[in-house]
């Protein structure tokens, strides 16, 4: 059995279609459709159900493949740990990240591409559902990612900082020049807001149900940078993670107000699978972040804004 049949297994279960998992190895297709042939006769069990297209793995597939990215995945870590003894860390650092954590990512794979030269970062924006799987079958090395989700299992978790919720609003707002707003009256603004399949939408929700109110936002988006291009027309409210003003920042015409309620959101934090031996490239971002003391510089930044540093 060699490890190129099983990069091409993982491929054909990647991407469902001979062809494009042919493209994707870079073989042709006869090619990769003969090793798998190879890798039954060898296994002696069926692998791929066969019609006039692919359609799907048999029971004794689905095993080899979870074989297939464990194997693979040691084989990585084997030539990362290689690396790290020769001089240099190497490789590519697989990271998923939700979608409202991309905004502080570059705290975590700046420092890391700095500390480590030769190694690269594949970043990817995923759902948490696609973490846990990325994670569980060896397609991702490190996430970041909410630290009380329950489908994260079989993982470490190392803390990164608190979402803090603020209100962005129109300097000539109603809200404008308060010190704080609560957050029923945040609710009654013009709002722009993330979209309710979106977990940081639903905590945002909570928060506003605890003060016996509902918001029904105007306008709804599915990105962090979707809900940012609306708020420099200055007609939108909205509330936003703190951590989103690294890269956003205020845009101009608007200001930022504390909202009475919890001083802490729900924690964001690397993940990463409990392998044994551990992947060398999460380990060294782990360290990596563990030194960017990202809660430190996300909340110094916050403080920056609400103290008349920022529109």
């Amino acid at each position: 059995m060699l490890l190129r049949q099983l990069e091409y297994l993982v491929a054909l279960a990647r991407e469902r279609h001979f062809a494009r998992a042919a493209a994707a190895c870079y073989v042709s297709q006869p090619s990769l459709s003969a090793a798998i042939r190879r890798l039954e006769h060898e296994l002696d069990v069926p692998i791929v159900r066969r019609a006039r297209r692919y359609e799907g793995l048999t029971s004794e597939g689905e095993v080899v493949l979870a074989w297939a990215h464990r194997i693979l995945a040691e084989r990585d870590a084997l030539h990362q740990e290689l690396s790290a003894l020769r001089g240099g860390l190497t490789g590519t650092l697989r990271l998923g990240v939700v979608p409202t954590a991309l905004p502080a990512a570059s705290l975590l794979t700046t420092p890391f591409c700095e500390r480590h030269p030769q190694a690269r970062v594949s970043l990817e924006s995923l759902s948490s559902a696609e973490i846990t799987h990325g994670l569980a079958e060896f397609e991702l090395d490190a996430a970041m990612t909410y630290l009380d989700d329950d489908e994260l299992r079989h993982v470490r978790r190392f803390p990164l900082y608190e979402e803090r919720y603020v209100l962005l609003t129109p300097v000539d707002g109603p809200l404008a020049t308060a010190t704080t707003a609560r957050w029923a009256e945040a609710a009654a603004l013009p709002l722009c807001l993330l979209s309710p399949r979106m977990r940081n939408r639903r905590i945002i929700d909570e928060c506003f149900a605890a003060d016996g109110a509902t918001a029904a936002p105007v306008i709804e988006s599915d990105s962090v940078a979707g809900l940012y291009a609306h708020l420099p027309v200055g007609r939108w409210s909205s509330v936003i993670s703190h951590a989103w003003l690294h890269m956003f920042g205020v845009p101009d015409g608007m200001r930022v107000v504390p909202l009475e309620g919890p001083a802490h959101g729900p924690r964001v934090g690397i993940v990463v699978a409990r392998d044994d031996p551990p992947s060398v490239l999460a380990e060294a971002l782990v360290k990596s972040a563990r030194e960017a003391r990202v809660r430190d510089a996300l909340d110094t930044l916050l403080h920056t804004y609400l103290d008349g540093g920022g529109s």
